[in-house]
C-alpha cells in the first residue's frame, strides 16, 4: 500500500505509521491526506466520459401516416349510431336533458367525422343492408362442423384463458367492439365473461354483439360467451373503430316511478308499497352477480303473489334502477318503489296482463 502511494508527493506533512496500529494509523492518513488536499488528488487511471450517441425515433425513419393524423376527422364504414353501451340503451327512450353539453364528443374534439347528438354518433349516409347482410356472410363463410366447435369450446371456455373479456354493468360498449378485434387478431375466438345488470337478458348481448361485431356465438353457458370471428376474416381489413377517449355522463330520462301507478289510486298505492316493504325477499341480490335467473323467478311468484321484494344490498343506487327498468320491459311488471336498496315490483291489474300476454302471443303467430 506504501508503494502505491510514493507517486503522491507530500510535501507539507511525512506520513508516519503506528507500528501497532498499522491499519488504523494508515486510514487516518489516507482521510486527512485526502480532506486537506482535495484538489492534489489525481488518480493514474481517469475514466473518459464519451459523447452520448444520438437516437433514432421512429418519425425519423418512416413517413407519417395519413390515416394516424390526430388532425383529420376519421371515418368509419360501419353501418350503425356509435354510442356508449348498445345492449344498455334503449333509443326509443329520449332524455329530457343533458348534464354536459353535446358539443363535447368523448371521441375527442375532430377526430370523428360523425357528430354527436349527446348520447349517439350518427351514420352520415344511408346504409344498404343487404350488403351488410352479405358482407358478414361471406366473413363467417360455411357453417362450422361439430368437431371444430367442440374444439374451440374446449380451448376457450376455461377461466385460465387469456383471449378473455369482462363485461360490467356497462353491457356491450364501443370500445369493447375493438378490444374483440384485437383478440381475433391472434385467435379465432374470444371468451367473453357477462357480469352485473346485462345477465338479466343475455339474449340482449348476444344479439348485439353478434350484430356490431360480425362474429357468431357459438358457445353459451349461463353468464360465458365464446365469440367466433369466422372462416374469412382477415384481421389487415378490420373495420376502423374510433376509440372513445372517455366515458360520457348519462343524460337524465323520464322518472321511472311515478307516484301514483296507473290504474291505482294514491292511496292503493301507498297501501302496496307497505305491502312491498314488509314481505319478505324473493331474492338477494350481490354487486356484479349473475342475474340470470331472476326473471323466470319474478315471473313464477306474481302468479300467486301480488307484489314482490328484492333486496339488492350493496348492489348500489344506479344498478338497482338498471335492474328494475330491465324487470319492467321483460317479466313485464311495475316498478313501485326504490328505497334503501329494495326494489317493490308490481305485477299489475289481471286484465292489463292478460292483454299484454294476448298482443305478445299474436305478435309471435304473425311472425311465424
Amino acid at each position: 500500500m506504501l508503494k502505491l502511494l510514493s507517486w503522491r508527493p507530500l510535501s507539507h506533512k511525512t506520513l508516519t505509521l503506528d507500528p501497532t496500529k498499522p491499519f488504523l494509523s494508515l486510514s487516518r492518513l489516507l482521510s486527512q491526506s485526502l480532506i486537506e488536499d482535495p484538489y492534489e488528488y489525481d488518480p493514474p487511471f481517469s475514466p473518459i466520459s464519451k459523447p452520448p450517441k444520438p437516437k433514432k425515433t421512429k418519425t425519423q425513419d418512416k413517413a407519417p401516416d395519413p390515416k394516424n393524423d390526430p388532425t383529420r376527422p376519421l371515418k368509419s364504414d360501419l353501418p350503425f349510431d356509435f354510442s356508449y353501451s348498445y345492449s344498455e340503451t334503449n333509443p326509443a327512450v329520449k332524455p329530457i336533458a343533458f348534464r354536459e353539453s353535446p358539443k363535447f364528443s368523448p371521441f375527442g374534439p375532430g377526430r370523428l367525422d360523425r357528430k354527436w347528438t349527446g348520447t349517439v354518433a350518427a351514420v352520415q349516409q344511408e346504409v344498404d343492408l343487404d350488403r351488410v347482410a352479405e358482407e358478414k356472410k361471406r366473413v363467417l363463410g360455411d357453417p362450422l362442423t361439430e368437431e371444430e366447435v367442440a374444439e374451440l369450446v374446449e380451448r376457450y371456455r376455461h377461466s385460465d384463458c387469456a383471449r378473455q373479456i369482462n363485461m360490467g354493468k356497462g353491457g356491450v360498449t364501443h370500445n369493447m367492439l375493438d378490444d374483440i378485434h384485437n383478440h381475433w387478431k391472434r385467435a379465432e375466438a374470444v371468451r367473453i365473461k357477462c357480469l352485473g345488470v346485462p345477465t338479466l337478458d343475455i339474449d340482449n348481448v348476444c344479439f348485439h354483439l353478434e350484430d356490431k361485431s360480425g362474429g357468431k356465438v357459438i358457445y353459451r353457458h349461463i353468464n360465458v360467451l365464446i365469440l367466433y370471428r369466422g372462416r374469412n376474416y382477415d384481421p389487415k381489413n378490420r373495420p376502423v373503430i374510433p376509440v372513445m377517449l372517455w366515458k360520457p355522463y348519462p343524460p337524465i330520462y323520464p322518472k321511472l316511478v311515478k307516484n301514483v301507478a296507473d290504474g291505482l289510486t294514491f292511496e292503493e298505492t301507498k297501501e302496496l308499497r307497505n305491502i312491498g316493504l314488509n314481505c319478505l325477499p324473493l331474492m338477494k341480490l350481490t354487486r356484479n352477480g349473475v342475474y340470470v335467473n331472476v326473471v323466470d323467478r319474478v315471473r313464477e311468484t306474481f302468479n300467486t303473489e301480488e307484489v314482490v321484494r328484492l333486496d339488492c344490498t350493496h348492489v348500489g343506487t344506479s344498478d338497482c334502477k338498471r335492474i328494475g327498468v330491465k324487470l319492467r320491459d321483460l317479466v313485464p311488471c311495475i316498478p313501485l318503489l326504490f328505497k334503501d336498496e329494495q326494489i317493490i315490483l308490481w305485477r299489475g291489474k289481471r286484465d292489463q296482463r292478460q292483454d299484454s300476454e294476448c298482443t305478445d302471443s299474436s305478435k309471435m303467430s304473425a311472425d311465424a
